[in-house]
């Protein structure tokens, strides 16, 4: 599904998607293809689900975004230091 698309099914609701096709422009990361994980009327519950997804397969990109956002505008950041699992 591609952004436009899944705006019109979920209006007005933050969503947990995973990217499933997407490659990287400058700083940029274009998402063309979307699966939508669940919609959410609450941030915090969609948080939530991303954080035990993410815990459960960390090489998957999901994202927690609202629908009222025109376009998916994410951007790429580079972690500097060491990363922990707990």
């Amino acid at each position: 599904m591609q952004w436009q698309e899944l705006r019109s099914h979920y209006p007005n609701q933050w969503v947990l998607v995973e990217a499933l096709t997407a490659r990287s422009d400058a700083d940029k990361r274009i998402v063309d293809e979307l699966a939508v994980i669940g919609a959410f009327l609450d941030s915090a519950l969609a948080l939530r689900r991303y954080r035990d997804l993410h815990q459960e397969a960390p090489m998957r990109e999901f994202y927690v975004v609202h629908t009222s956002r025109e376009s998916l505008d994410i951007t790429e950041r580079q972690w500097l230091g060491v990363r922990t699992h707990r």
